[in-house]
């Protein structure tokens, strides 16, 4: 039965409606409230407070399909992606879930009849697993469900007991598997397709198990790996809403998907990425060096370095976005509102990056070279840190190129060359910062001061009072121009008292300003540093001042 992933989706939803579940909108990828993710990255994350009895719902039975993120923590995909044909840093999971409601027989009734009635996949073809002492749950499979019991796997709790992450709820689980036939090896073979929590328990900072209030269901699907047994395809990859992005890779790259690994991995690293970066970038995580924006900018520059890999040398990637907009703005229209603003963020963002990715991996593989000429496993701190600090590589993809050529990288030395370069910094800032040059002095006689509104707003509507470009005061900002920006009121917070400065957007109709640090270089006046991503900004202008809340609350 081949279905679209669109189609897949709206069955999986609709039948569990009719079984009395309330349909629930995806969460944002950011996790509300929750300080112990980076971001959502399982189905039942948005309920997790219901689950702990700590939150109350209109509903006891729910049904969702999540956008999930899976790049950071216990649960971090990031660097198997691109080399096999399951792994995904954004994927969408299907559930259903009970809050003290219904518990193992309905869930499993529920998960059976959905794959053999609505999805019509062959009972003889289907396996389950059971956490090794749930005897409940093995004689609801072989005795009320009639699954035979050679076709029932009891698992350890590496495979068959579930958790968030280090603590939260938890509990034994039941997996369904579908045997792809003998051509497939392995997990290929055997592919999980469902897995199904029986949530009775909460782990504690401590690891002890605590009967949570009425014991739970949760379940995830993957849609992409659903998708690619219903359509016949031997890899996530190749499904309707993801191939697609491998074709755009072909087309901007001039490689051809299926003739070589190292092309194969490249693209799908670009596609993968693609949705990724979208988004995330769509649901407020704008690209930086801390938190959640150091995740997504990791990604989008491990992208780059793959195309790069298939001889792409300009930006490319914000070209790739109105194509995930377009195959998915359906089910999350959000991406439609977002489009224009996600391509200016990702295409600042390549341009910046991409000034010193040739003369960075050529550094890196020099240096990779000469270790590996000295007999060295090992590439020294000071040699990552000048990959890092002077061509912008993130520490993770030095250490993934290290790995591609045997070599590891030496982490307790980078971090002592960067404590040392941040202390020269603080030295110099403050022989600098007594000197104030002559342009913010003639702002501050022309009484182009700012209003500080950062403890009260994080957003705030404002107006261009002055534009500075280079030691200049100028009308106007021009798309790819750097410069400083001066609001008349600003809810970014100036570099002092231990704070870094606020980085985030300031944007008109038609003008995206990327701000990637706030100073006050004397008393009254704060500029906001970055560039013009998209448009021009004029002194007048009404602009919408943004901050971004991930890096604040970071530092």
């Amino acid at each position: 039965m081949s279905l679209s992933a669109h189609e897949i989706r709206e069955l999986f939803l609709s039948f569990f409606e009719k079984k009395g579940h309330t349909r629930v909108k995806s969460a944002p990828l950011v996790p509300e409230n929750d300080p112990t993710l980076l971001f959502v990255n399982a189905g039942m994350v948005p309920f997790k407070n219901v689950f702990l009895g700590l939150e109350k719902r209109p509903y006891k039975r729910a049904t969702s399909c999540q956008k999930c993120l899976r790049v950071s923590g216990k649960h971090n995909d990031l660097e198997q992606v691109g080399y096999t044909s399951r792994h995904h840093t954004f994927f969408e999971m299907l559930g259903n879930f009970s809050f003290g409601d219904y518990f193992k027989k309905e869930a499993i009734e529920y998960a059976w009849e959905f794959v053999t009635e609505v999805l019509k996949l062959p009972k003889e073809k289907l396996y389950v697993s059971v956490y090794k002492d749930d005897e409940e749950a093995f004689r609801i499979w072989n005795e009320h469900i009639g699954v035979p019991s050679e076709r029932i796997w009891r698992l350890g709790e590496e495979d068959n007991f579930w958790q968030m992450g280090d603590v939260g709820p938890c509990g034994p689980s039941s997996e369904i598997y579908v045997d792809r036939g003998e051509e497939y090896e392995g997990e290929e073979r055997y592919l999980e397709i469902w897995n199904l929590v029986f949530m009775q328990y909460n782990r504690d900072e401590n690891g002890i198990l605590t009967p949570l209030p009425h014991p739970n269901i949760d379940t995830g699907m993957g849609l992409e790996r659903i998708a690619s047994v219903l359509q016949g395809k031997n890899s996530n990859f190749e499904i309707d809403i993801i191939f697609p992005l491998i074709q755009f890779g072909e087309e901007v790259s001039g490689k051809k998907y299926g003739e070589k690994f190292e092309t194969d991995v490249a693209l799908r690293v670009i596609a993968d990425h693609l949705r990724a970066i979208t988004f995330a970038i769509s649901d407020g995580v704008i690209p930086s060096n801390e938190g959640r924006g150091y995740v997504i900018r990791r990604i989008l520059r491990r992208a780059m370095r793959f195309g790069y890999k298939l001889g792409i040398e300009n930006p490319f990637l914000y070209k790739g976005v109105d194509l995930v907009v377009d195959i998915m703005k359906g089910p999350y229209p959000e991406l439609e509102l977002s489009r224009e603003f996600v391509k200016g963020i990702v295409k600042g963002e390549e341009e910046r990056f991409i000034k010193t990715l040739k003369a960075g991996m050529e550094y890196i593989q020099e240096v990779i070279q000469k270790a590996l000429e000295e007999g060295r496993k090992t590439l020294s701190g000071k040699e990552v840190f000048t990959a890092y600090d002077t061509y912008g590589f993130p520490v993770d993809l030095i250490e993934e190129i290290a790995r591609e050529k045997g070599l590891n990288i030496d982490l307790e030395g980078f971090q002592c060359e960067l404590e040392e370069q941040r202390e020269r910094a603080r030295k110099h800032f403050k022989v600098e910062a007594k000197k104030v040059k002559p342009v913010y002095s003639h702002l501050k006689e022309l009484g182009k001061t700012s209003t500080f509104v950062g403890y009260e707003h994080m957003e705030y509507e404002s107006q261009v009072i002055g534009l500075v470009k280079g030691e200049e005061i100028v009308s106007e900002l021009k798309e790819g121009e750097e410069g400083e920006v001066i609001l008349k009121e600003t809810p970014f917070y100036p570099e002092g008292g231990g704070q870094v400065g606020d980085s985030g957007i300031i944007e008109t109709d038609k003008a995206l300003f990327r701000v990637e640090d706030t100073q006050k270089p004397t008393e009254g006046v704060i500029v906001h540093i970055g560039k013009v991503l998209k448009g021009t900004l004029r002194v007048g202008d009404t602009v919408h001042a943004r901050v971004d809340k991930e890096r604040r609350w970071d530092i």
